[in-house]
């Protein structure tokens, strides 16, 4: 093939005879991608050499995972590499959700601000108070301080309205009072600043599980809804944002009416969190057939939706476990953890927490840490779809124990370091067909993984790998999805839900973002504890085996599973064409 004007001679990288699965769902073909200035510009058969190639053969070839649901508000201003996420080939994350984050921050808010991330995301707030730099008071500085770092991925970010209505309205808006005509237009004009300054929407909270650190609801919770109309105005103004929701489950369908009346008179996208509930096991159904007279009628009204079970991890050194209210383990709470696990090998404390009645905690504690009809060990491969018959209660009527002492024999595998998973969402049949339903509605998205959140409780950052391994690959215990469709909700779908049309595909003229997969090899580890946040914090992480390669902007930011030096990921600012 001859080189015509204004070609170049080799290719800054070129991707050789992989199986490219290209993000618009339709069949995967044998091709070679070529990349030039962080963009790709051919994919074919006939692709001239690259100064650097990357053999592919054997190997699928897809866009960047785009994330839409993280909560790296505080990590994205210390940790270049995003982690989890960038361990599991996400080369877009967009923070900012469930109305929580750090912008815009008066000075004397900025303590409160931290207890309200630590309550509702549980990420330790000794780390954001030594972690955050507070380099910023309003919405566009706190961009300003994005744009100066760099990463293994793009960073886009939402508006919190619960850091906006505190901003604006001080104690009242903390305490979730209603607002006032001047501030409602003041929040609204606020709002309107931030998109224009780069904030690809506004995110807002009305559920009553989200709560700061002190118990208080999450600002925004209760508000008229005419407050949120107010703030859709300002996607109107600025031409531009999604609104995201995070809503109490329940009340979902009740709420129906105003967010497509919302959806409508924004014209932009309304997006609410949509799981399967334990309480109503039905009830998603309701919401689907509402998003479907809402797309009818031309609304743009959509649903986030997870790839598998949203479930509490139980662990001696995570936040909960079936002991936590037992008066012994109060007393060992306040030891370093390597002591606590000596005692914990003792067969005195043992007996102690085996015997002893649990003290206080609330009733949703209480039956999470024991209701063992619904508590899964959780050894070896990870397995998010676990049979009935391998609950701790299946395997104390098997074995004639109580399953408390089972809990804590599996509790101390692995040198003290085993898990119990206990599903709070998206379980309640005991089989993720549901979710399969989900995953097929055209009206509904990928998201919720909720990387860099829940810390000491859930680990679901790694969800992108896990979407492609269970769904596409190792499902036995109900129908798959094809891979091309799995590829397409976590690349080209969440890319244009927020409106980033510059990537979410391997096609030429878009950003260079792939990942090159080993996908007989890929796997999602088990969660383990570390404590690498500032000041020595805990979280779970959660590392992935079988990237060969992901490329970020034209840029190998990992190979074989390790991060390179290269960090060409930038502050998105805005939609993008």
């Amino acid at each position: 093939m001859g080189v015509g004007p204004g070609e170049v001679d080799v290719h800054d990288l070129v991707v050789r005879g992989g199986l490219v699965v290209d993000g618009t769902g339709t069949p995967a073909r044998r091709a070679d991608v070529a990349v030039d200035g962080g963009v790709i510009v051919a994919v074919g058969t006939d692709v001239r050499a690259g100064r650097r190639e990357i053999d592919a053969d054997g190997l699928v070839v897809t866009p960047g995972w785009v994330d839409i649901h993280t909560h790296y508000d505080a990590q994205a201003t210390w940790d270049p590499l995003l982690t989890p996420s960038g361990w599991h080939g996400v080369t877009t994350v967009v923070m900012g959700n469930c109305g929580v984050g750090f912008a815009p921050a008066a000075p004397d808010r900025h303590e409160w601000l931290i207890g309200l991330m630590e309550g509702v995301e549980d990420i330790p707030g000794a780390a954001l108070t030594e972690g955050i730099a507070w380099e910023w008071e309003t919405f566009p500085e706190y961009l300003d301080a994005l744009e100066r770092r760099r990463w293994v991925a793009d960073v886009a970010t939402q508006v919190p309205h619960a850091a906006l209505r505190a901003y604006v309205m001080g104690e009242r808006g903390a305490a979730d009072e209603p607002a006032r005509p001047g501030e409602l237009e003041h929040m609204t004009a606020l709002a309107t600043d931030a998109l224009r300054a780069g904030a690809l929407g506004i995110s807002t909270s009305r559920t009553p599980l989200h709560k700061a650190a002190d118990g208080a609801l999450v600002p925004g919770t209760t508000v008229d809804p005419a407050e949120l109309f107010a703030l859709g105005d300002a996607t109107r103004r600025a031409g531009h944002g999604v609104l995201q929701m995070a809503l109490h489950h329940p009340e979902v369908p009740g709420h129906l009416p105003w967010l497509r009346r919302l959806a409508a008179h924004t014209g932009r996208r309304v997006s609410v969190n949509l799981q399967q509930t334990d309480q109503a096991p039905d009830l998603w159904r309701d919401v689907l057939a509402g998003l479907d007279v809402a797309a009818a009628s031309g609304e743009p009204l959509w649903a986030q939706v997870a790839g598998r079970p949203i479930g509490i991890l139980l662990a001696w050194d995570a936040s909960l476990h079936p002991f936590v209210l037992h008066p012994t383990w109060r007393e060992l709470a306040t030891r370093p953890h390597p002591d606590r696990l000596a005692a914990l090998r003792t067969p005195e404390v043992r007996q102690r927490l085996l015997t002893e009645a649990p003290l206080g905690g609330s009733a949703f504690v209480r039956n999470l840490v024991a209701g063992f009809d619904h508590t899964w060990p959780f050894t070896g491969e990870t397995d998010y779809e676990p049979a009935a018959d391998r609950t701790l209660a299946a395997e104390a009527r098997r074995t004639g124990r109580p399953a408390l002492e089972l809990a804590y024999e599996h509790l101390m595998a692995d040198d003290g370091t085993g898990l119990l998973l206990v599903p709070l969402f998206n379980y309640a049949d005991g089989t993720l067909d549901p979710l399969h339903e989900l995953h097929r509605h055209p009206r509904t998205v990928m998201g919720l993984a909720d990387a860099g959140a829940h810390c000491g409780a859930i680990c679901d950052g790694g969800m992108p790998t896990f979407m492609v391994t269970f769904w596409a690959r190792d499902r036995t215990r109900g129908p798959r999805l094809p891979l091309e469709h799995v590829v397409r909700r976590q690349t080209r779908l969440t890319a244009e839900h927020v409106g980033l049309l510059d990537r979410g595909l391997v096609a030429p003229g878009l950003r260079a973002d792939m990942n090159v997969l080993d996908l007989a090899a890929l796997a999602v580890d088990p969660p383990r504890m570390a404590h690498d946040l500032p000041t020595g914090a805990r979280r779970f992480v959660q590392r992935a085996r079988g990237y060969r390669a992901t490329i970020c902007a034209g840029e190998v930011v990992a190979e074989h599973d390790q991060p390179t030096d290269a960090r060409p990921g930038r502050l998105v600012r805005g939609p993008r064409s």
